[in-house]
């Protein structure tokens, strides 16, 4: 009968009130994190998909603008026929305005990391 009491205790401890020198766990905050962290690697992925990706990425347009400022290139070579039809220069804006967003968001991190960087070098 002594197993079986300590059996039946060992399995009410686990149950029980927590150690106050052990971590609190709180599964909102978990879910949280992970709620968040899916977020934030969803924008990454965005972010980075507009930059190289979207109607041929940055770089196509970089390669366009210099063939067509070094060489005697015209815009009807690169495909451009108005407005409707930009050829190589065709999402431009949304190329120029993710590479504003991952600058903005490189500096912000940058800031954040050298922040904490000096706050643990004033604490230690």
């Amino acid at each position: 009968m002594s197993a079986l009491a300590k059996a039946w205790q060992s399995v009410l401890d686990l149950f029980g009130e927590d150690d106050p020198s052990e971590p609190g766990y709180d599964p909102v905050h978990l879910g949280g994190a992970v709620i968040v962290t899916i977020a934030a690697l969803g924008c990454l992925y965005w972010l980075l998909w507009t930059l190289l990706v979207y109607e041929g990425g940055i770089f196509l347009k970089c390669w366009a603008a210099g063939r067509l400022l070094f060489t005697k290139a015209t815009l009807a070579d690169l495909g451009y026929e108005g407005s409707y039809a930009q050829g190589d220069f065709e999402g431009w804006f949304g190329n120029c305005a993710a590479l504003v967003l991952t600058v903005v968001v490189a500096f912000g991190l940058r800031r954040l990391y050298r922040e904490a960087a000096a706050k643990q070098a004033k604490a230690g």
